[in-house]
């Protein structure tokens, strides 16, 4: 699950990691209001506006409405004009950027519509840096990430410059210890007091991260003020799903309209679906099996529409929600059902199947393949339909057939 960067350092700031004083705004004038609350409270004149999307980019991202615009603005007229010249610019941008189009180089061109935008006190930046959290799953530790070229991806420095990230690995048992954090802190350059509140920002974060779950957190830029101060001016999060059962006000910070509909369609029938390119949908049991399906459509010639796991105990019901999810997407022009039955049995995945297809119908070749507990039923029910659907031996037949079919 991600969030929003306004809440990533809502969550930050209650653990006392320092972050710049900012305002969430969802209208024109509660942007407008953000503006002269913050300008008074800290002094500072300038501000930021930013477009709070769930991805990244954000920056050099571009309004498909306003092209002259980015995702992120700063906003310098309240230097010379006051607080009055900067809610001015506020409230221009603000009506531009409120349900327009951001495209960034992680949207993709359909782009995300903005709902929300985040008013932000300006800094004073003396460096820009990266530092990052992650969850390395081949080793089931956190690894702290960091690097001196705060503002660039960090997949274009790890390709380009891979000698310029430093990592840490976490011992769960110990955490971040002193001399790591104090040979990151090294590493990235920082002297005098950006040193000491350097290795105090690794340490609460690492601390942020086992304590919140996360299996990523990314904040691009981490900046060193020209006071010597150390802030995330950005912050990304996201948590690893299995653990927000203890987390219900991480949970709470959910925004389902940042989410892919169909994603959060399959999760009310508890299945597992994630919306890919191509143009054949799968319908599969088990994450291994779709995986394996996914991998011979490939071999064979075809790209998967979709990643979808209707699990080992699904019913009628899922299995029609899931049908329904692939024929809902216009990209699929076939269809193959790979179904190996041990706790599920084929039989029920025929059933739903044949109600599936007479409630939605059938626009596009269909091949089934099945195999396991009740396997000769299922194929009669399937059979005996009337419906076009053509039956498959084994796997690589079935992936054969759909993408001969598709052509």
């Amino acid at each position: 699950m991600k969030i929003h960067e306004y809440q990533a350092k809502a969550l930050m700031k209650e653990r006392g990691i320092a972050v710049p004083a900012g305002v969430m705004a969802t209208s024109v004038d509660e942007a407008v209001t953000a503006v002269r609350q913050l300008i008074e409270s800290t002094g500072n004149p300038v501000v930021v506006v930013k477009s709070q999307i769930h991805a990244g980019g954000r920056g050099k991202g571009r309004f498909k409405e306003h092209p002259e615009i980015g995702g992120v603005t700063v906003v310098l007229d309240g230097i010379d004009g006051g607080i009055e010249a900067a809610e001015a610019r506020v409230r221009t941008l603000a009506s531009q950027m409120l349900g327009s189009t951001l495209v960034t180089i992680q949207t993709g061109d359909e782009g995300k519509v903005v709902n929300r935008l985040y008013i932000e006190q300006g800094i004073d930046i003396a460096t820009e840096l990266y530092v990052s959290v992650v969850l390395d799953r081949s080793t089931s530790h956190n690894m702290v990430m960091a690097s001196t070229e705060g503002g660039t991806e960090i997949e274009v420095v790890a390709e380009e410059t891979p000698e310029k990230i430093i990592r840490e690995e976490i011992d769960p048992a110990f955490g971040l210890v002193d001399f790591q954090a104090r040979r990151i802190a090294y590493g990235l350059g920082l002297e005098g007091d950006a040193f000491k509140n350097g290795v105090k920002f690794l340490k609460m974060l690492t601390d942020a991260v086992v304590d919140l779950d996360t299996d990523l957190v990314e904040i691009n830029p981490l900046v060193v003020t020209t006071d010597g101060r150390v802030m995330a001016l950005d912050g990304k999060m996201a948590f690893e799903a299995n653990a927000l059962y203890r987390h219900p006000d991480v949970q709470a910070l959910r925004d389902k309209s940042e989410e892919d509909a169909a994603e959060a369609e399959a999760e009310k029938y508890g299945l597992s679906f994630i919306k890919l390119d191509g143009s054949i949908g799968c319908m599969v049991n088990g994450a291994g099996l779709a995986m394996a399906t996914m991998d011979i459509i490939n071999y064979v010639g075809g790209e998967p529409a979709n990643f979808l796991d209707v699990g080992g105990g699904a019913e009628k019901d899922q299995i029609v929600a899931a049908f329904k999810l692939i024929t809902a997407d216009p990209n699929v022009k076939g269809i193959f059902v790979n179904i190996f039955g041990g706790i599920m049995r084929c039989d029920t995945i025929a059933e739903g199947v044949v109600a599936a297809v007479k409630e939605v119908g059938l626009e596009v070749p269909l091949v089934v393949r099945l195999e396991g507990t009740n396997v000769e039923l299922g194929k009669r029910i399937i059979d005996e339909s009337g419906l076009n659907v053509v039956s498959a031996v084994d796997m690589k037949d079935g992936a054969e057939k759909i993408v001969e079919l598709t052509r």
